[in-house]
């Protein structure tokens, strides 16, 4: 497996791993409604490069396909966070996560969690500051505001 930075030609490859991952790996904690309203499948691709280039955003390779990603702003909010299915548990999201936060210069990184990555989260000392509802196509998704103390 190799980390790499994002480019502009992974967006769509990525946005498919998303609504795959989302589909598969969160299925057991959400509703196929709320699945549904999560990852539709579509994605506005041009936002989602524009996000991906302003922020620091970081791929795995694996078996000649990209396996996850990850990208965090200035600010330290980790933004997305997706490891493909069959790739689940072999430290590619650790990997990800320590590089961001190695790269990213931040008083307090911070993230909305889903219920399926919050244990995740807690392992790498991020703290429930809140539970809540997002609301997505006129579902309520919920899901964990977090945080930990980074680096200044």
């Amino acid at each position: 497996m190799q980390i790499r930075a994002y480019r502009p030609e992974d967006c769509t490859e990525l946005a498919e791993l998303f609504y795959h991952t989302v589909h598969t790996v969160n299925a057991k904690d959400y509703t196929a409604q709320e699945l549904e309203a999560w990852a539709c499948g579509t994605v506005d691709l041009e936002a989602w490069n524009s996000s991906f280039l302003a922020h620091t955003t970081l791929v795995a390779e694996a078996d000649g396909r990209l396996v996850g990603f990850g990208d965090m702003d200035a600010s330290g909010y980790l933004d997305r966070l997706y490891i493909h299915a069959d790739y689940q548990g072999q430290g590619i999201a650790t990997a990800i996560c320590d590089r961001l936060e190695s790269a990213v210069t931040a008083e307090r990184f911070c993230t909305q969690a889903s219920v399926t990555a919050r244990p995740f989260f807690e392992k790498r000392g991020y703290r429930v500051r809140r539970s809540q509802h997002v609301e997505r196509r006129g579902v309520l998704l919920k899901n964990y505001l977090m945080e930990k103390t980074g680096k200044v």
